[in-house]
């Protein structure tokens, strides 16, 4: 028989423990609420600024189209202030990489791409916004990790949750700017550490941007077929041309930068060269709707049903031509803008309703060149509504089986196959 001393001391053992274990998980839980806010406030304010100022620049553009001829000396003007202030700079694939333990994204990244993205959009270059802004909220929320002197397993949640800051201020989708920051760095895991901080920081971010006037991107997609098989099978048409077509954008992306690899060596010589070949494709085209993210397409393409048979290639071409000679901003909104044109039109060919064609197309080709299949369907949640549930997840579940392992992000991982329940841990394509 055990004494009454044992049984005491052997009870308060167990108390400890347990004070012991809840007190970590309180403390923990506190922290990152703490840690979020900061981020949400200094990320979410950062970004908002950010995200003016690309609205202005893009009207002042719109309105003085003699700063699109400036294009070549500004892309000039972006090389020589990375190779002075930071010629290693690694772009979204840098932060995928601090995420994983490898490398850092140091402060100065931020204001970088902050004004190389400026004079991007400025002058007419064919790139987006969101791939700046994980960029420019990964530096922050590493800076802020340094700063209140986190270990390293936190200071990547850190970088986590700048990400999702920053991608909820530009674009105005909290829920999916969570997800995604947790969901791209290794497609088939998920880090589920990062999800408190990351919503917290999220909503408070765009909360933010919302007071400081940047309005939520949100479309209407109203006329929305029951679910047939007709159209069922439509939707499934449009899915697979989607995935075919996110393949190719990643290939044209890899093809461009070979080329310039091969015959223009010379950093400076090939943004020049670049720019000039961006304003005589425009000139030619006789349009200025490749310029820049590419919104007015979206928006044309989903609100009324309305897109060029080619507008998808085009904006492909420029966007490649444009993002890998050394120009700054992401290939994202592009993506978008890429898939919302191509699935209006094959809707157009089907006989399917070319709206909801061109909503599902834009999701399913982030999808494809993402591997964020979760993320996607947040964005068309949030963006679309849930109206045409059914036909978004069609799109973003075979886009996502079809597209294989290329990628934006060439240090994206892919852990688990997305065809067997199998560990592969192999880079994308």
């Amino acid at each position: 028989m055990e004494s009454m001393d044992s049984k005491r001391n052997k009870s308060k053992v167990i108390i400890r423990y347990y004070y012991d274990r809840v007190s970590r998980d309180v403390g923990n839980f506190f922290k990152w609420i703490a840690l979020a806010i900061l981020t949400g406030l200094v990320v979410g304010g950062a970004s908002s600024i950010f995200a003016g100022c690309i609205k202005w620049v893009t009207e002042y553009r719109n309105n003085n189209i003699w700063v699109f001829m400036i294009l070549p000396i500004v892309g000039v003007a972006i090389v020589f202030m990375y190779q002075i202030i930071d010629p290693h700079d690694g772009g979204t694939n840098q932060v995928l990489s601090t995420i994983r333990s490898r490398g850092d994204v140091p402060l100065k990244a931020a204001p970088l791409i902050f004004v190389s993205t400026l004079l991007t959009h400025l002058t007419g270059g064919s790139a987006g916004r969101e791939g700046a802004s994980i960029q420019f909220g990964g530096s922050i929320g590493n800076w802020l990790g340094k700063l209140v002197k986190l270990d390293e397993f936190d200071h990547h949640v850190m970088i986590m949750c700048g990400m999702s800051a920053a991608f909820a201020a530009v674009f105005g989708t909290p829920m999916a700017a969570a997800v995604f920051a947790m969901e791209v760095v290794s497609v088939g895991v998920m880090y589920y550490a990062a999800l408190l901080p990351c919503v917290v920081a999220s909503i408070i971010a765009a909360e933010f941007a919302t007071g400081m006037g940047i309005d939520p991107e949100t479309f209407s997609v109203t006329r929305i077929p029951a679910l047939t098989v007709e159209t069922g099978f439509k939707m499934a048409i449009i899915s697979v041309g989607c995935a075919m077509v996110s393949i190719m954008f990643c290939i044209a992306l890899k093809f461009v930068a070979k080329i310039y690899g091969k015959y223009l060596k010379n950093l400076y010589a090939r943004v020049f060269v670049a720019g000039c070949v961006v304003i005589a494709i425009t000139m030619i085209l006789n349009t200025k709707d490749y310029m820049g993210a590419g919104n007015e397409l979206i928006a044309r393409a989903i609100e009324t049903g309305q897109a060029r048979p080619l507008d998808f290639l085009w904006k492909m071409i420029l966007t490649a031509v444009t993002m890998r000679a050394g120009y700054r901003g992401g290939e994202i909104v592009p993506a978008f803008s890429v898939g919302a044109t191509f699935g209006c039109v094959a809707g157009q060919l089907l006989g399917f309703q070319p709206e909801l064609a061109a909503a599902a197309g834009m999701v399913a080709l982030f999808c494809g060149v993402t591997n964020c299949p979760i993320t996607s369907m947040l964005i068309s949640f949030e963006l679309f509504g849930f109206s045409g549930v059914a036909y978004y997840l069609i799109a973003i579940s075979i886009s996502y089986s079809l597209s294989g392992y290329y990628s934006l992000y060439k240090d994206q991982t892919i852990v688990y196959s997305k065809y067997k329940a199998k560990y592969i841990n192999k880079r994308t394509r």
